[in-house]
């Protein structure tokens, strides 16, 4: 009869949350709300929401609630919780890549998989419901060119047009190649602005060979003043041939001087 009743308040409880627009709760939340009963109790009323799909446990201690109407889906947007579930981690993090690029229209990527970026310690990615959250470590989170962006629950941090762009070439293969790359770069260059460019160029530390590559291939788009500012940034800074896709064959292929960039591999410019 106990063990009903627990049930019956933590689904409540639950709801509650749901009604008021909170779409999570921590386990130290259910704790602290239900006092009186043991951790076991709790575990054991928690299980059966989660095997009725209507509580998923993205992160240990970090439960989701999953509204009626996406009971089907069984997961919830990440744009919805990521921000909530960092904040519980007490991590900076901003959404990049693929999923920052779909913000800006420039992305065809399916939903089930989101790029966050984080700093040390790294994170496991979590897979949950058929949902692939990417944890991506960078050595610092840029103070320039992320940005908040507004969603149902609330704000979440995204990169910049600008600095998705730098961080698509340097983690291409996170993406799928560098054609993958090429193709969401020929729509997200329409969002991107060459001061907000300059901007994170002279503010953050960034390697020299993802910035040969992304001048090379905003040149290839006939973006001249985005390619410009990256070869201005970069015009004093000691390069060194690079080749156009990470880990491939060199030897053979056209290169170029401007960018020191080997061309090794036939880039897609048909859109």
């Amino acid at each position: 009869m106990n063990g009903q009743r627990i049930n019956n308040y933590v689904l409540h409880y639950a709801e509650q949350r749901l009604a008021s627009g909170k779409l999570y709760f921590t386990l130290e939340d259910l704790k602290h709300e239900f006092s009186a009963y043991s951790d076991a109790a709790l575990m054991l009323a928690l299980n059966r929401l989660i095997k009725k799909g209507k509580v998923v446990s993205i992160h240990k201690g970090f439960y989701l609630i999953i509204p009626p109407d996406r009971l089907s889906k069984g997961i919830l947007p990440p744009s919805l919780f990521i921000d909530s579930l960092m904040s519980y981690l007490n991590r900076p993090y901003y959404v990049g890549l693929l999923s920052a690029s779909a913000f800006y229209g420039a992305s065809h990527q399916q939903v089930q998989e989101y790029f966050v970026f984080i700093n040390k310690p790294p994170l496991r990615s979590k897979n949950k419901k058929g949902l692939k959250l990417n944890f991506v470590i960078k050595s610092n989170i840029p103070s320039v060119g992320v940005i908040k962006r507004k969603t149902e629950t609330g704000y979440i941090n995204i990169s910049s047009a600008e600095l998705t762009a730098i961080d698509l070439v340097q983690y291409q293969r996170n993406v799928g190649g560098i054609n993958r790359v090429v193709s969401v770069l020929s729509e997200l260059v329409d969002e991107m602005e060459a001061s907000k460019l300059s901007s994170i160029l002279k503010s953050e530390t960034i390697s020299v060979a993802p910035l040969q590559r992304l001048g090379f291939i905003l040149d290839k788009l006939n973006e001249k003043e985005l390619a410009e500012e990256v070869f201005n940034s970069i015009a004093s800074r000691r390069k060194v041939k690079v080749p156009l896709k990470v880990e491939a064959d060199k030897k053979g292929f056209h290169y170029n001087k401007r960018w020191k960039v080997i061309e090794n591999v036939n880039l897609d410019l048909e859109f």
